[in-house]
Formats: structure tokens, C-alpha cells, sequence
């Protein structure tokens, strides 16, 4: 009965949260200093996805100076049972977990628990005098050097820390990572953690960018920093506050309705329903908590989590972080000898967990320079203009990423998009 009545009064909280999630605040297109037919070339181009069946379904949302210009949705998000895209459909968001992993760690940063520039090893162990790679023997064993100096948590923060991902790449080193039994199933972060960080580096920290396994890292930091656990963590800290009742770690069973579907591109059938090896169910809560990943969220509720950070760490009264930490991890903080994201060639830096857009020539073009973002797997993606005071989103439903050129449509129809 006393089970019942939880179960009961956990449903009224979340119903009332919801409410206030849906309640966007929103503005005229041209009051807001965008045009009708530019966003009407936007629903229009990625409607076409849709009737090419390329896409199932997806949503888009463009807000600017905090109010809603446009938010559409598209499609289906479940083709064989027949259910449309709402605006309260629930996306598998991948690694647009990181930047929340992101958040929490600046909480905690400026209520004096670490600094940016302590060692991984001072709360994490097993990161204590790791070695890295320095090639591999006929024997196929891998050789080692010490480490020069210890990776921090700053390195953690813009992948500096000498990790890479494990099942992204095929180095020596990610293929340790696999053999290791790094990614079998039944793990819990601190069990994860406490692998990794035995693992060989694949470069000396701070004299490199590969992307990796240092936001699961930072969950179990947020963990250890904060005696809560990660999920315990960001319901109580951020999504209650910010009222993002839709997002967590796994789909609650009032939400299985709401629940997208996963596809890829078959080369005979098109598209179907993915359950490749990147596939998971969200359906039960899992034992890895991952920081890096692991969250399911809607679209209004990422853009209140999104709107926040472009308000400088507030929204509606509530104040997660103050804006000067907001503006320290919007900045490039790689170090001088790195030029970024793919040796410079797409004109990126990187922040606290957020890329940051240095020279729009490089990137395609489109969009400002200070922008700050980060996608999912599923080709979902979110930025952050601080110039023109734009959030947009991208929610989608598709694997792998980048099949088709989603993000940089985006940027380019909502900038072409501006009257002013």
C-alpha cells in the first residue's frame, strides 16, 4: 500500500513538472528578428527528409533572447506502430549528456570542491601514475612510458586527458580497452572508472585532443565530489530545479508511450529498426550511470537545460551557476600547441565540454564565432549562439552519426532564417 501510495504521489510530481516544462514562453517570428519564410524554408527542407524516408521523424526548436520562434515536429517516432512525433517525444540524446555531466561539475567546482587543475588521481585512485603508449612489439604487447605530468580534471573536461573511447577507434590502445572487458555488461560507474583508469594512455596528457571516456570519468567525479549518485545528482540538482520531469537515465513506464524509436539505414530495406551494437533499450535502469551518454530527454526539456547556460546559468529564478563560469566554459581552453578538433581543420576549440566555434570558414560556413554545442550519436545537436542570443535544437531518432548533413542544415536555414 505504502509502495502504492509512492508510486502514486511520484506520478502527481512529475505531472506537475511536465506542466510546467510544456509551458514555453514563446515569441513572433518577426518580433524575435526572423522571418516567416526563412523558418518556413526550415520545416520545409526537413519535412523533405521525412517524405524521402530517410528520417522517421525528428523535431526542430529555434529560440531566441529566451522565447520560442519555432518548434516542429516531423514524421513518426515509431513507424510500425504508427505514433507520431510529438513535442513531448522522449530521444535518446547520447552525447548531448555531456554538457549536463558539465554543469554538475561546475556546480561542485564553484562550491569549492576540487579545482580545475587538481590531478584525476586526488579523488579517483586508480588514475594514480599511469603510463602511456609508446608502441606495441612483435609480441603485439603494448609498451609504456611514464606518465610526464598527471591529467587533471581541466584535461578531462576538453579531452585532454590522454583517454580515447574504446569502440570510436581501433589504436592499440582502444583495442586494450576491449580486450580488458572494459564495456561488458553488469559494470556500475565506480567499477568502470577504476578500469579505465588502470588502462595505458594513448597520448601524455595535455598534448592532445581525442575525443573519449573522460565525461563518465567526470560522472564518478560528480559522484565522489558530491556523496550522491550520479542520477541522484542531476534529478536533484538540475532537472527538478530546471523542471525537466522528461529526462533521466531510462524511460519510466508512463513515458513508453512517448518513447522514440531507434533506425538505421539498411542497404536493401532502407530504414529500419536499429539494434546494432550501439543499441540500447532505456527501458530499466542501468548499472553504468554514463555521464558521457546515458540520458533520454525531450526537446522542451533539453532546451530549458540549453536556455539556462545561454542565460548565464539561470532560468525562471533558478541559478545553477553564476556567469562567469557559464562564459569559462564557452571559452577555448586548449592549450597554445593544440589547434582543436581535427588538427584545426573545422575551425573548433574546446571548452568545459562544450566545443566552441573559432573560425566559421573552417566550419562550414555557417553559423557565429563564440558559438558553443554538442550532438548525440543519433544525430541529434544543440548550440548556442551568445552574439545573436540564439538556443537551437535538432531531436532525431537516426544511426550512425553524420549519414546525412542534419547539423549543418540546421545552422544554415536558421541563420538564413535572420531578418536582422
Amino acid at each position: 500500500m505504502l509502495k502504492r501510495l509512492s508510486l502514486f504521489f511520484v506520478f502527481i510530481l512529475s505531472a506537475s513538472l511536465q506542466v510546467v516544462a510544456a509551458d514555453l514562453p514563446k515569441a513572433m517570428p518577426l518580433d524575435a528578428g526572423f522571418t516567416n519564410e526563412g523558418l518556413e524554408k526550415l520545416k520545409t527542407h526537413f519535412q523533405g527528409y521525412v517524405d524521402d524516408g530517410k528520417l522517421a521523424g525528428l523535431t526542430t526548436l529555434v529560440a531566441r533572447r529566451g522565447k520560442i520562434v519555432h518548434f516542429e515536429t516531423y514524421g513518426e517516432q515509431d513507424k510500425a506502430a504508427g505514433i507520431a512525433t510529438a513535442d513531448d517525444t522522449v530521444f535518446r540524446i547520447y552525447s548531448m549528456t555531456k554538457p549536463v555531466t558539465g554543469v554538475a561539475m561546475m556546480m561542485l567546482w564553484e562550491e569549492g570542491k576540487y579545482d580545475l587543475d587538481d590531478p584525476v588521481s586526488k579523488y579517483l585512485p586508480s588514475f594514480r601514475k599511469q603510463r602511456v603508449f609508446a608502441g606495441a612489439g612483435k609480441d603485439g604487447k603494448i609498451k609504456t612510458v611514464p606518465v610526464k605530468r598527471e591529467a587533471t580534471i581541466r584535461d578531462l573536461m576538453r579531452h585532454t586527458a590522454g583517454l580515447t573511447y574504446g569502440f570510436f577507434g581501433d589504436t592499440p590502445v582502444d583495442r586494450s580497452y576491449r580486450a580488458s572487458g572494459l564495456f561488458e555488461e553488469n559494470k556500475d560507474l565506480k567499477t568502470f572508472v577504476d578500469m579505465l583508469g588502470k588502462q595505458p594512455l594513448v597520448y601524455q596528457p595535455g598534448e592532445g585532443w581525442v575525443y573519449s571516456l573522460a565525461v563518465d570519468v567526470q560522472g564518478r567525479l560528480v559522484e565522489v565530489l558530491s556523496g550522491m549518485s550520479l542520477d541522484h545528482f542531476f534529478r536533484e540538482r538540475i532537472f527538478k530545479p530546471l523542471g525537466m520531469a522528461d529526462t533521466g537515465f531510462f524511460v519510466r513506464p508512463d513515458q513508453l508511450n512517448r518513447f522514440s524509436e531507434i533506425y538505421g539505414i539498411d542497404k536493401e530495406q532502407g530504414l529500419t529498426a536499429y539494434r546494432g551494437d550501439y543499441f540500447s533499450d532505456f527501458t530499466e535502469r542501468p548499472s553504468l550511470l554514463s555521464g558521457g551518454g546515458g540520458l533520454v530527454s525531450t526537446t522542451a526539456d533539453y532546451w530549458r537545460f540549453a536556455q539556462m547556460v545561454a542565460n548565464g546559468g539561470v532560468l525562471d529564478g533558478m541559478r545553477l551557476l553564476k556567469p562567469e563560469t557559464v562564459e569559462m566554459m564557452a571559452r577555448d581552453q586548449l592549450p597554445e600547441n593544440l589547434e582543436g578538433i581535427a588538427g584545426g581543420k573545422a575551425g573548433v576549440g574546446f571548452g568545459l565540454n562544450f566545443a566552441v566555434v573559432k573560425d566559421i570558414s573552417k566550419n562550414g560556413g555557417a553559423g557565429r564565432v563564440g558559438e558553443f554545442y554538442w550532438g548525440g550519436m543519433a544525430n541529434t545537436l544543440f548550440w548556442i549562439d551568445p552574439k545573436e542570443g540564439i538556443v537551437a535544437l535538432l531531436m532525431t531518432n537516426l544511426l550512425p552519426s553524420g549519414v546525412f548533413p542534419l547539423r549543418n542544415d540546421m545552422r544554415k536555414y536558421v541563420y538564413e532564417a535572420l531578418a536582422d
